[in-house]
């Protein structure tokens, strides 16, 4: 459970980041995925990080501590379709050097929209983490927007579409800012992998 959550800093480049130890979880997705709500849904405080009406809010490398014990890092989305050309690029090239330089990531959640067909851009992006070797898993997002049995459909082809390309699925959520649909489960898988890191860490210093 998310007790406590605190906005330590914004950098534009991977290098700047804290330098810290800690876990860290980042959360990236298209322009308008509901990736802020989200957030904040998690960290129980609407204001944590910023909402906008207006896609592509998020420009930089925002950390968050979490509970002093681990990172939540919100990426800025991809593809926001309204960005020039150069900043679309700084913008992926932000993304691209986080995901693969930082020691300290342990977990991107790729957040996706489930009320729309998979999209060419989610996907390329995801094979290109599995390329990649970069541990992810993929929440759906708006979770209350759909019924329940449409929600269930649009899950299970997404996986079934992916499955033409994955051998095996990462861990799939899905999620509702709006309900709290979600939280629970995406915050104890964070907490599992935190247990099983320490449980590492002390048999390394055995």
């Amino acid at each position: 459970m998310i007790k406590s959550a605190q906005y330590i800093i914004s950098n534009p480049d991977v290098t700047s980041c804290p330098q810290s130890s800690l876990p860290e979880y980042a959360f990236i997705g298209r322009s308008n995925v509901g990736k802020s709500s989200l957030i904040n849904m998690l960290c129980h405080n609407p204001k944590l990080a910023k909402t906008s009406q207006k896609p592509g809010k998020t420009l930089l490398i925002n950390h968050f501590l979490i509970n002093n014990e681990w990172h939540l890092v919100d990426l800025p989305g991809y593809g926001y379709a309204q960005a020039g050309q150069k900043q679309r690029e700084a913008l992926k090239r932000m993304i691209e050097r986080y995901c693969l330089l930082r020691d300290q990531l342990v977990c991107l959640f790729v957040l996706i929209d489930c009320r729309h067909e998979p999209q060419k851009i989610d996907l390329e992006f995801i094979n290109w983490l599995g390329e990649n070797g970069v541990p992810f898993a993929i929440v759906f997002t708006k979770g209350d927007k759909l019924g329940k049995v449409r929600l269930k459909e649009n899950v299970e082809a997404y996986k079934t579409r992916l499955l033409e390309e994955w051998e095996e699925l990462p861990p799939v959520f899905v999620t509702s800012s709006e309900t709290g649909l979600g939280g629970e489960e995406l915050t104890n898988y964070i907490e599992q992998i935190n247990r099983d890191l320490e449980i590492t860490r002390s048999r390394d210093h055995e």
